[in-house]
């Protein structure tokens, strides 16, 4: 059975910076794909960063590139999300997600079989 654990949201002042860690249990990390996703209150999930396949193939959005980065510990089968420089507009639930993603999925929902139960990032202004 596969498991998805987050820790690392809170709450936060614009500008500084927060990590975020996904603890993966029943999933083999380096076989498959793991992104973040984050819903705002009243808005669709969306993606944020996705990592497949030794760490070295990283994706993200155009809103947090440059400012947020994905990594994985295949060791601890964790991967993280480092988010710097957050906005008021970073704030939501940040998902957690693994799967098998194609290339033409990887910035899809449709892409990942497991989610997590998310942790919530606040950011004030």
């Amino acid at each position: 059975q596969v498991q998805l654990v987050e820790s690392g949201g809170g709450l936060v002042q614009a500008g500084d910076s927060l990590r975020l860690s996904c603890a993966a249990s029943g999933f083999a990390f380096s076989s498959g794909g793991m992104a973040w996703f984050r819903q705002a209150p009243g808005k669709e999930r969306e993606f944020i960063a996705a990592i497949r396949r030794s760490h070295t193939n990283t994706y993200y959005a155009d809103s947090v590139k440059g400012r947020f980065a994905i990594s994985g510990n295949n060791a601890k089968n964790t991967v993280y999300l480092q988010m710097n420089s957050l906005k008021s507009e970073d704030t939501a639930v940040y998902f957690c997600a693994a799967g098998y993603p194609i290339s033409s999925s990887l910035s899809s929902r449709d892409g990942y079989r497991y989610w997590g139960q998310g942790t919530q990032v606040t950011v004030s202004s």
